[in-house]
């Protein structure tokens, strides 16, 4: 009975990167008994590629992580080297956050936070199969022969499902870093009818920085103040002095040398199976690609506090050893590095996410559930969503609730979950603005707005928590209101300080908004002459500012985000047999059948379902009642 006991859990998460800590924590925060396991205890949020956290839209879905309840924006703005607001000179809509981690304070810092969560237990273990009872999860069985039953799985095995290392004509069978791969549980999952397909991504190599000339090169310094992650941390705790990356490019003798290796790149030689990433590729990737480019960016950041390791941003690649050093020492600076760690690139197998419903739960075996690289996105960011995600909706499938689906007006996370579920998905998917149609309303800045009251619905958001965002909230919409109101008049004062900032002088009084949409000026630079301010966090003047300053374009999202739910609220049966939809062409009707979706919204973002595909499914769903 003891025996039985411990070997049964309410959730079991296999893997424990990225996805799986978020899967894990909010699974046992929800109150779930949750066991996570990993091939080692060491590698829990590794981050065997760069170490960084954040950067352009993948800021953005820290933020929304943060505001939801997860750990990530926490974990980073305790272990940060640097700190930088990307796109700064841009509009609110792009401006994304990004870090430089300490990457083994990183993992440290967050081992203990799982090590450290009532119900959680962590096991190193390879899981190599899942145990179904027809199309319900019943459990996972290790390597070992151990059985553990639960409610529910999660999939968060990353770059390890059969994987391999490869750079020339070394093949490793490992994961990253040399990690052990999981070899069997491949096999499982295919016996269980869900398809597989491969994919492939890389990572640069790593110098000793006491070999570097960084006199060569060019610093990068962090932004001051620093601004953090977390909604939760006060940003006086994290000012602190910053460690400097370094930029500097390759040249032509760079590219003449990998131009000379191509042939005994795995990746052009046809030794490697999977597709890459388009926007994230290795550098002979990007010599071939872009053969107009004399030069491409590489940046040197460091690997930690108490490591000379510094990574080399942009210069993944899969060419033999003797071409990689080859071709570093090229580089201004790195005539003379030592290379502490060859670049190499990594295959693994991932579930096709076509298979996925929104909630991140297979659609063939119920209780099972997938996030992150094994959906195939790409980065730290992108995984850590959807494992938070599916630990979510896991917890909740079990206490009887239904599942919480971010759309693509609410959350980059809901975008990112979308395309994954609703596209086709050749190569591994990275988050981009570009991919959000309403991103002025997705801003990075707002993420705690737009989603901490769903995180206190779910139960991730404490009530102390949640009175300090209303508050905040309240702060915004009456100052709002108050500048609004207040007018100033032609006054000299006034007039001398239009003047001074290039703008044009009145002839009568004039609100205090009307100014700030001046593109001169803003809410901060009119504090002068606006009598009256009361005194404001920074938080709370920023959105004041963002609010008055893009009224007209945020009204304007907004009108196209209820013509978008219009579509998305209008649902599809699952038994929908669609080659009974009159009208609709052979390619709707094979698209439609593979993906299944849950909503005309969904089924319009299909490839190869036209306009006129939407309109004959709205009439049929309209004629039979349905949806």
């Amino acid at each position: 009975m003891d025996r039985e006991q411990e070997f049964s859990f309410d959730i079991a998460v296999i893997g424990a990167g990225h996805a799986g800590c978020e899967a894990a924590l909010a699974a046992a925060r929800l109150g779930m008994k949750t066991i996570v396991f990993t091939v080692s205890v060491d590698s829990i949020a590794l981050m065997p590629c760069n170490p960084n956290i954040g950067g352009t839209s993948k800021g953005h879905l820290v933020r929304e992580l943060d505001a939801l309840g997860g750990e990530m924006a926490r974990n980073i703005d305790k272990t940060f080297l640097q700190s930088k607001m990307l796109n700064a000179s841009k509009g609110p809509a792009v401006h994304s956050l990004r870090a430089q981690a300490d990457k083994h304070a990183y993992t440290a810092e967050m081992r203990k936070t799982l090590e450290n969560t009532p119900g959680l237990s962590i096991k190193q273990a390879e899981v190599s199969e899942i145990i179904a009872d027809g199309d319900v999860v019943k459990g996972v069985k290790t390597a070992s022969g151990a059985a553990y039953c639960c409610k529910a799985v999660i999939l968060c095995s990353g770059t390890y499902l059969k994987a391999r290392c490869l750079y020339g004509d070394v093949i490793n069978h490992t994961g990253p870093n040399g990690l052990q791969a999981a070899n069997r549980l491949s096999d499982s999952l295919r016996a269980l009818g869900i398809e597989l397909i491969r994919f492939k991504t890389g990572t640069p190599a790593r110098v000793d920085g006491r070999t570097v000339d960084y006199s060569a090169m060019e610093e990068q310094k962090g932004d001051v103040p620093i601004t953090p992650f977390s909604f939760e941390t006060d940003p006086e705790d994290i000012q602190k002095p910053q460690v400097s990356c370094w930029l500097t490019y390759t040249n032509e003798k760079t590219h003449e040398i990998i131009r000379g290796g191509l042939d005994r790149s795995p990746l052009f030689s046809g030794v490697i199976e999977g597709t890459g990433p388009r926007y994230c590729p290795s550098i002979e990737d990007k010599v071939v690609r872009f053969a107009d480019k004399n030069r491409h960016q590489l940046f040197l950041e460091p690997e930690g506090a108490y490591t000379n390791e510094m990574y080399i941003g942009g210069m993944s690649s899969s060419l033999p050893e003797d071409v990689q050093h080859a071709m570093i020492h090229t580089v201004p600076g790195l005539e003379n590095a030592h290379i502490v760690r060859n670049a190499y690139a990594i295959e693994y197998d991932l579930i096709d996410p076509k298979q996925l419903l929104p909630s991140l739960e297979l659609k063939k075996i119920k209780g099972f559930y997938s996030a992150g690289q094994s959906n195939g996105s790409s980065g730290y960011e992108e995984a850590a969503v959807q494992g938070f995600m599916a630990g979510v909706n896991a917890s909740r499938k079990i206490k009887g609730q239904k599942p919480v689906i971010l759309d693509r007006s609410q959350a980059y996370i809901g975008v990112l979950i979308d395309d994954l579920v609703t596209k086709e998905n050749t190569e591994p998917y990275r988050m981009m603005t570009s991919r959000a149609e309403y991103r002025l309303l997705l801003r990075q800045d707002n993420a705690d707005m737009r989603l901490t009251d769903i995180g206190y619905e779910i139960g991730l958001i404490s009530d102390e928590r949640y009175v300090k965002f209303r508050e905040k909230r309240e702060l915004i919409s009456r100052e709002i209101e108050r500048v609004r109101e207040t007018f100033v008049g032609n006054t000299a004062k006034v007039q001398s300080f239009l003047e001074k900032h290039g703008s044009t002088p009145l002839v009568s009084g004039i609100s205090v908004a009307e100014l700030v949409r001046r593109p001169e000026l803003d809410y901060e630079k009119l504090a002068p002459i606006d009598d009256g301010r009361p005194l404001l966090p920074k938080a709370v003047r920023d959105q004041v500012n963002i609010a008055i300053k893009y009224e007209g374009y945020i009204k304007r999202q907004e009108i196209q985000v209820e013509q978008f739910k219009k579509l998305e609220n209008k649902h599809i049966p699952e038994n929908i047999v669609y080659e009974k939809v009159g009208s609709l062409r052979k390619e709707a009707v094979q698209k439609l059948n593979k993906f299944r979706p849950v909503s005309i919204g969904q089924a319009s973002r299909i490839s190869g379902v036209s306009p006129a595909d939407v309109s004959v499914l709205l009439i049929y769903l309209e004629k039979n009642n349905r949806g």
